[in-house]
């Protein structure tokens, strides 16, 4: 068993924290290669760090991106696509992950729906006393921040 790593949108971060990695969840944030949608059924993994920084690099979010470690991937599951890069078909458990390094989000680099979105399949958010807002609820919290910050009624 080996550790790979992960590179996603920080706009993903609470997402993946409560799911996991999933690519049925893709929502908010391009992929890192700016694909608007999942490019296969799966995670695409590296195998060390130093190759997680060249997709750090490309960024095409438009935004920081984050770097997940995942423990316990069996190089026998991965998938190559003949580009010579790799992907696992199946979901990784968020206790599989840590999260190595991380890019804090300003308000302003947020990404909301309908402001330049991929695609919308769902938004989680995990608050800090374990609940989970899903959907329609979790964009309602994002909302009423939002009207908070720019100083307007609730």
């Amino acid at each position: 068993m080996s550790r790979m790593f992960h590179v996603s949108s920080a706009n993903n971060r609470a997402s993946i924290r409560a799911h996991g990695l999933d690519w049925s969840r893709m929502s908010l944030a391009s992929g890192i290669a700016g694909s608007c949608e999942p490019e296969a059924d799966g995670i695409f993994v590296v195998p060390d760090y130093f190759t997680a920084e060249f997709f750090v690099r490309m960024n095409n979010t438009g935004g920081p991106v984050d770097v997940w470690a995942i423990d316990g991937v069996d190089e026998a599951d991965l998938v190559e696509t003949g580009t010579g890069f790799s992907y696992l078909p199946y979901l990784i458990d968020p206790a599989r992950l840590t999260l190595l390094d991380q890019t804090p989000l300003t308000p302003a680099q947020v990404v909301r729906p309908g402001e330049g979105a991929a695609y919308r399949s769902s938004l989680s958010i995990a608050l800090d006393d374990g609940t989970v807002l899903e959907n329609d609820a979790a964009h309602e919290l994002l909302a009423r921040e939002r009207v908070v910050r720019e100083g307007g009624d609730q």
